[in-house]
């Protein structure tokens, strides 16, 4: 018993003595570490540990944010729309989309490398609604990432590719039931089809979808280029599909 409490002894203060030590780096060296953290749920966890941590995780220089319910956007950083955030983001960014709520998003471009984010702790907490008239949600120009998120398109597609390698990660895609069902597709690639400048193209297109919900829609995937659908597979669950697909080359 006494060497089991020594032993217990020691390693607190091992462990205090190692968060006094980081806890000594300077604000530029502690987001710099910050910076190699997967930003869900890594970098999202160090914002609960102390008011110094949640400064630096939640740092504009690490990620933008598209919050509605802030009502003063002086704040570096934050956005009340995500046309707005994608406007302002360099590439490289990671934006995080606010949970609750439904944000409006049609026919957005991004023509430059991001990760678009959900905030809530499931994807369907973070709601993204292509409204009817639009051809998609988002329209993907650049190697881009989504994860945590819902998108619901009324009519036409939730996201569209057009070049670059499209992740998505743990997201929802949805085409609302309609007469015109068949005119919905949730994911559309045009990639390689040429009717695209051609500098805007890129060698690696692709689309990687895992662990994503696919519902309503003639089909999951629509390719009008030099991409196919491959490597799928499906779990089903109780209540709904889990897709995991490669958009390839064929």
């Amino acid at each position: 018993m006494e060497l089991e409490e020594q032993e217990m002894r020691k390693s607190r203060k091992i462990s205090s003595s190692s968060s006094a030590l980081i806890n000594n780096l300077d604000d530029g060296c502690l987001m710099h570490i910050f910076s190699f953290l997967s930003p869900i749920p890594d970098r999202y966890n160090t914002a609960l540990v102390c008011h110094r941590w949640c400064y630096l995780a939640c740092h504009p220089r690490l990620w933008l944010r598209v919050d509605r319910s802030i009502k003063d956007f002086s704040e570096p950083g934050v956005f009340p729309s995500i046309e707005e955030a994608v406007s302002a983001a360099r590439p490289g960014d990671t934006i995080l989309i606010a949970a609750g709520g439904s944000h409006l998003a049609s026919n957005i471009q991004i023509k430059k490398p991001l990760c678009l984010i959900g905030g809530g702790e499931l994807p369907d907490e973070t709601t993204l609604v292509c409204l009817r008239g639009s051809d998609s949600a988002l329209e993907f120009l650049s190697t881009c990432k989504l994860s945590n998120l819902t998108v619901k398109a009324e009519l036409g597609c939730c996201l569209l590719h057009r070049s670059g390698r499209l992740i998505i990660d743990e997201c929802i895609l949805q085409c609302e039931s309609n007469p015109l069902d068949y005119l919905s597709c949730p994911i559309v690639s045009t990639a390689g089809s040429g009717v695209f400048p051609s500098n805007l193209k890129s060698d690696g297109d692709s689309v990687s979808v895992s662990h994503t919900r696919i519902e309503g829609g003639a089909k999951a995937v629509l390719t009008s280029g030099d991409l196919a659908l491959q490597r799928v597979r499906v779990i089903y669950a109780r209540t709904c599909l889990y897709f995991w697909f490669d958009v390839d080359c064929k």
